[in-house]
This record gives structure tokens, C-alpha cells and sequence, in this order.
């Protein structure tokens, strides 16, 4: 198969043809009709997540078709079209027996703790605990696309920060994670407010639903611009980038027992932010992380989409090869890109 790899962490990656997958006996190969290009990829790239042992091949959202099934698997066949979660479950551990395959015990994430997506065709284990059967009515494109960001954000706002009609909810970060997020609550009757540094994500961000913009390099203080917008701060409130400034400015704009999501990656020298405890505890605010989604509630996603209440499919920006990732790849801590980068062509 062709397939991106590295052999070292910040390295150009070469595209190569690489040895084809075989199933587990529980597992399926999928060959691969389109794949997101994340910052979490790039995250891997730079050497940040220990899971990943090289070489590596990265890539995490994926959709396809079943192309090889294992002796055990009995809810998939062959022909089949398929996505997954980035984060899948071992379907035996506490965690999945309770639902919670999102923070399996022994979880296994295509692109990081096996090679993933940036190829031909992906191998992936458990497939009945992790599969998910997509509708004809979605293409590969937009089924890619919700594989990390979009079912993640979802997640974030649906279930972790219980978003509900005429709250106010702040979204800091318009990049694919954070300009979904600003869609769903929007669906959910919610009044998104969208924060970022670029003028360009935030005009794009009404369209996507936000009511209200804020640059934050052009205020003096982005909790209070928000508290002013809402009269008293956001009922809810999503880092979607990461950093200890928007993770901070998310949390102080909360109002009294507000719901603050982490869903931004914080690594590297990002590991530790200062968080205004005092107000968390006098307001009794409510801290979560949000780390993907189960397979067993992408239904309740695909339904919102194939009514057309939810409309990811705008959230993607560019099609391209998977030459083409390479470079893509590399600059992604740099990129200006208005939405979701998929690759369609391997």
C-alpha cells in the first residue's frame, strides 16, 4: 500500500509503499476512501505523544470500506462502508462495559498506538465494539471529517457541558474542532459565541452559526467582553486550540455554576495552565475534558446530519492527495486554512 511515513519525530515524511495490513481475529481491514488531516497528527509529528513508536504511519479520521474481515468479527462484512472514533475500545475493560469505550482502559488510537489512516488501507481491532455503519445519504468526505473534531465536539457540547436551547456558550478557537462545536450548539437552540484572532475564522463562524464574534486581539480582556455580550458570562464554555491563555479566558468567562469543556489538546510546555481556582470554587463551576466519542452515539449525530439540522460537510475546506499531506502536515502549527483538510486521493 501507499502510505505517509516517518522514521523521525519533526523528519519529512516520505510517501512509500508499504507491506498491506491483515486483520486480527477480531479486527477488519478498511481500505480507505477519505481521511482528516488533524493537528492532532501534527501533535504526533513533533514527538508529543508517547503512545506513538516509530517508524509511524500517522492519521486518525477516517471512513471507508471493509475490505478483509476477522474470523471473530459477526456485525461487519465485507463491502460495507465504515467510520471509526479515534479512540477505540478494548469492548472488555470497565470502562466499555459501563459505555465509556472513549476512555477505555486499554484503548487503542489509530495514528498514535498503531499505524493509522495516511495510507491505502487501516487495520483496526474490536471492530464490533468500534465500528460505526455509515448512511448512504453521507459521503466519505464528511464521514472523515467527523472521526476526531466533529464527534468530539458533539460529545463536548451534548453531553459533557449538557448544552441546552437559549444558554449562552462560548467557543474559543474557530479551527475545525471549534467551529464545529459553534454548529452544534447552534442546532441545539444554544447562542454561540465565537472567539479566535483572526477576523477571517470569525466572519466564517456566523455562518456557521456564532451570534456573536469577539477578536480577542482586539480586547482588553476576553472574559469580560463575554460576560459583557451575555450580561453575566456563558452558561457553557469550550476550549476547542489548547493553550493556557484560552483555557484560562474559558474558564473566567463562565458564569456562576458554569460549565467549562476542555476539548484543545494541552501538551508539551502547555501540560499545566493556570486555572482561576478561587472562581471555581466560589461559583461553583464545573471543569470537564472531553476525549472523543463512543461508537454507540455517533447514531444520535447521524441522525441531526441526515436531517440536515447538522451540516459538517461546510466545515471542509480542501480535498487533496495524499502527496499533498505531506507539506500540509508539516505546517499545520502555521496553517490559515478556512476548515477541514481531507485527503480523497491516495
Amino acid at each position: 500500500m501507499r502510505a505517509m511515513y516517518y522514521e523521525a519525530f519533526e523528519a519529512t515524511p516520505d510517501i512509500r509503499t508499504l507491506p498491506d495490513p491483515t486483520p486480527t481475529p477480531g479486527g477488519v481491514v478498511i481500505k480507505l476512501e477519505a481521511t482528516g488531516l488533524c493537528r492532532s497528527d501534527w501533535h504526533g509529528w513533533m514527538g508529543h505523544d508517547p503512545d506513538i513508536r516509530l517508524p509511524h504511519v500517522p492519521g486518525h479520521e477516517l471512513a471507508g470500506t471493509v475490505l478483509a474481515v476477522g474470523k471473530e468479527v459477526r456485525r461487519f462484512r465485507e463491502g460495507e462502508r465504515v467510520t471509526v472514533p479515534f479512540v477505540s475500545g478494548c469492548g472488555h475493560c470497565g470502562e466499555c462495559r459501563s459505555g465509556n469505550q472513549q476512555i477505555c482502559e486499554e484503548q487503542f488510537q489509530p495514528g498514535f498506538t498503531h499505524w493509522g489512516s495516511f495510507a491505502e488501507y487501516v487495520a483496526i481491532d474490536y471492530a464490533d465494539h468500534n465500528l460505526v455503519h455509515l448512511p448512504d445519504a453521507i459521503d466519505s468526505a464528511t464521514a472523515a471529517s467527523l472521526g476526531c473534531r466533529f464527534a468530539t465536539s458533539f460529545r463536548a457540547v451534548v453531553d459533557q457541558a449538557r448544552v441546552t436551547g437559549g444558554e449562552w456558550v462560548a467557543v474559543h478557537g474557530c479551527g475545525g474542532v471549534g467551529l464545529s462545536a459553534i454548529m452544534i450548539a447552534a442546532a441545539l437552540g444554544a447562542n454561540p459565541i465565537a472567539i479566535d484572532i483572526s477576523a477571517e475564522k470569525l466572519d466564517f463562524a456566523k455562518k456557521m452559526g456564532a451570534v456573536a464574534t469577539i477578536n480577542a486581539r482586539a480586547v482588553a480582556d476576553v472574559a469580560e467582553a463575554v460576560r459583557d455580550i451575555t450580561g453575566g458570562g456563558a452558561h457553557a464554555s469550550v476550549d476547542a486550540l489548547g493553550s493556557p491563555v484560552t483555557c484560562f479566558n474559558s474558564i473566567k468567562n463562565l458564569r456562576r455554576r458554569g460549565r467549562h469543556v476542555q476539548v484543545g489538546l494541552m501538551l508539551a510546555d502547555h501540560a499545566t495552565p493556570q486555572i482561576p481556582m478561587a472562581q471555581v470554587i466560589g461559583h461553583e463551576l464545573e471543569i470537564y475534558g472531553s476525549h472523543g466519542m463512543q461508537a454507540w452515539r455517533y447514531d444520535a449525530m447521524l441522525a441531526m446530519i441526515e436531517s440536515g439540522k447538522l451540516a459538517p460537510q461546510k466545515l471542509i475546506g480542501r480535498h487533496i492527495s495524499l502527496d499533498e499531506a505531506v507539506p500540509a502536515l508539516m505546517a499545520m502549527d502555521k496553517a490559515t486554512d478556512l476548515g477541514i483538510s481531507v485527503i480523497t486521493r491516495f
